[in-house]
């Protein structure tokens, strides 16, 4: 529970825009692997994993980058 929370909010704050105030449907599916395998040590930060998803760009799934790349299109 604590941990769905966390990356609730993470993704509420990665890709918080008008449209994505509540983040997109499918924002934790795509990123949540990722973030347990390139950026363990930063959870339960949902800032510092969100900063080391972004610094592991090239190694995401290409799930996440899509998830990353809407974020940015919306902005």
């Amino acid at each position: 529970m604590r941990l769905y929370l966390i990356l609730s909010i993470f993704f509420s704050l990665a890709f918080i825009s008008s449209s994505y105030a509540q983040g997109a449907p499918g924002d934790k599916d795509a990123c949540e692997p990722d973030a347990y395998r390139l950026c363990d040590d930063a959870v339960p930060d949902a800032v510092a994993v969100e900063k080391c998803l972004k610094a592991h760009m090239k190694n995401l799934s290409s799930a996440c980058k899509k998830r990353f790349a809407i974020g940015a299109g919306k902005k």
